[in-house]
């Protein structure tokens, strides 16, 4: 990464298509700016050894997608975009046999490394782009996502492929992503934020650039029926998709996310995929 691009200021919102390469660079920068800022805001919220799927709060202690205890005891299991590692050292809590965590920023690694000092659990990880896997076919029982990659890939057939190849026959895929739902409405967690504005089926990213048009940020929009449609293209049978509601006890406002927005619109979508 240059040093002007990791300076560069964001100067202008765009939608349009953005390839593997342009999105992957632009989340790296990004997640390696934003990386501080987003361990002190959201850290206490995610803790540091906890498995939150999204911003309503849902835990995978509560929601067993993954599998129960006895059936996780042996499996490898592999987080994409695992950010400073805080599901990952959940499920090593839980007795999982192995655990790697992968995520595009060192930075957030670096955080990781951090929390397994403080708290003298090592969770083992790779900065790696979760469209290109560095990892053997079949080498894990399960691949888990919670907000940390998908929402950021522009080609989600490509992307699930690339789980479904690392996967193992009977392993589990199980990942969060925005509701794609929530396209339709400005990012905005008042009431300006339940006004439908935009159409649903624009699918062109949304991406921050800066002065000379470089992407800063990249957010991908997939419907619903794109990411069963990438799920069933890939050879995985979708078995379940969760959409969290927003829980009485949760007042946190989180980016788009808030009460007020979550007791009426789906704010996270979660897809549960098997390979045969």
């Amino acid at each position: 990464m240059t040093d002007d691009l990791r300076s560069a200021a964001v100067e202008r919102i765009a939608r349009r298509r953005t390839d593997e390469e342009e999105s992957a660079r632009a989340n790296r920068v990004w997640w390696e700016r934003a990386a501080d800022d987003y361990q002190a805001e959201h850290g206490d919220f995610l803790g540091d050894a906890e498995f939150v799927w999204g911003p309503e709060g849902l835990t995978e202690g509560d929601a067993r997608l993954l599998g129960s205890p006895s059936e996780l005891a042996d499996r490898r299991v592999l987080e994409v975009g695992c950010g400073a590692g805080q599901c990952g050292r959940w499920l090593r809590a839980q007795g999982v046999a192995e655990v790697v965590g992968i995520d595009v920023s060192g930075r957030q690694l670096q955080h990781s490394r951090r929390i397994d000092e403080a708290v003298g659990c090592v969770l083992p990880t790779v900065q790696a782009d979760a469209q290109r896997l560095p990892f053997a076919d079949a080498a894990f029982d399960v691949v888990c996502s919670a907000y940390g990659a998908f929402p950021f890939i522009p080609d989600a057939h490509a992307a699930l492929g690339e789980v479904a190849r690392v996967l193992r026959p009977g392993g589990r895929l199980v990942f969060s992503v925005s509701h794609p739902v929530r396209w339709c409405f400005p990012d905005d967690p008042g009431e300006a934020g339940l006004q439908a504005r935009d159409s649903y089926f624009d699918r062109r990213p949304y991406v921050e650039e800066d002065g000379r048009g470089r992407a800063l940020y990249v957010e991908a929009h997939h419907t619903v029926g794109d990411w069963v449609r990438a799920i069933t293209g890939a050879g995985l049978l979708l078995r379940d998709l969760v959409e969290p509601e927003w829980p009485d006890g949760n007042t946190r406002t989180w980016g788009g996310w808030s009460p007020l927005r979550g007791r009426i619109l789906p704010g996270t979508a979660i897809f549960v995929a098997d390979r045969p």
